[in-house]
């Protein structure tokens, strides 16, 4: 049967609500022959009579009544897509999935996806936290479109991009005796709070414990920065944490100092290279490169 022609039915539609071919051509703007044509090849394409002339009216027949009762959805859904699609060429539409560790999302992505929903509001992101072997694996599975990770990261399939790198610095209850410089001599003499197993954090931690010669047996493990502040604040222990986690009253609340020698972990931008690049995504990683500029780069 083919598709209805949608002009031909909102034509038909308009000749049954106001009961005239001729009102229809006036209200169109065409001639009334034009409109009688469209009814006509409408009613050739059902295989069915739509219009009755009832004295000098034209009312619907019982399937033209039928179609009527179908013509305002078809119309709804019509106005729906062209306007959905409408939007695309305004601005940016579309779904972004980002995975990252907690500690950029909670304090490095909020202002980056605030300004980028101001921009375009019809984006619409999702942000999903893990460790970053979890994060790779979804990004690999086409669960995450991109992946904010520590590295190391392997795999042919990624495109990887180093953004910066986040020091690290100990922190101990406010009032602990400790050199300007920490080294990891100095913190084996404290309980240490740790980042839980498993997180290229903690082996990043460990390693640097390990070639300073400390065995450091955690006294806890959380899988949140801001967990384990709270627990050094309430004079548990000490802790290494990124620098970037500090926000702005924990230096009043706690001791930090640097560490000796200084070390880091580096954040990147993963994400599949057959992966298509729609506007959203190209703006979301344009957005997301701007952390190359932070100062701790």
């Amino acid at each position: 049967m083919g598709a209805l022609d949608l002009d031909y039915l909102k034509t038909f539609a308009l000749v049954a609500e106001l009961g005239s071919f001729s009102a229809a051509a006036e209200r169109l703007g065409l001639t009334q022959p034009a409109i009688s044509l469209q009814v006509r090849a409408l009613e050739k394409q059902l295989g069915v009579r739509l219009v009755e002339r009832v004295g000098r009216t034209a009312r619907p027949s019982a399937a033209g009544e039928e179609l009527l009762a179908h013509a305002g959805s078809i119309e709804a859904a019509t106005s729906r897509a062209i306007e959905a699609v409408s939007r695309h060429a305004r601005g940016v539409l579309g779904r972004v999935r980002i995975g990252t560790g907690a500690t950029p999302c909670a304090f490095l992505l909020p202002p980056l996806l605030a300004d980028l929903k101001r921009r375009f509001p019809d984006l619409d992101i999702t942000v999903t936290t893990g460790n970053s072997a979890d994060i790779v694996r979804a990004v690999d599975e086409n669960l995450l479109d991109i992946g904010l990770v520590t590295l190391p990261v392997t795999g042919r399939i990624f495109d990887v991009a180093p953004l910066f790198d986040e020091r690290f610095v100990a922190i101990a209850p406010l009032g602990t005796e400790l050199p300007e410089s920490v080294t990891a001599q100095d913190l084996a003499a404290y309980p240490m709070i740790f980042y839980e197993p498993g997180a290229n954090t903690r082996r990043i931690t460990d390693e640097w414990l390990l070639s300073g010669g400390a065995d450091v047996r955690p006294l806890m493990s959380f899988g949140s920065v801001d967990a384990i502040k709270e627990m050094v604040a309430a004079g548990l222990g000490a802790a290494l944490v990124p620098e970037i986690a500090l926000r702005a009253g924990d230096r009043e609340r706690l001791e930090v100092r640097e560490v000796s020698p200084p070390f880091a972990r580096r954040s990147a931008l993963v994400l599949r290279r057959d992966k298509r690049l729609d506007r959203a995504l190209r703006e979301t990683l344009s957005a997301l490169r701007t952390l190359a500029n932070l100062d701790d780069v």
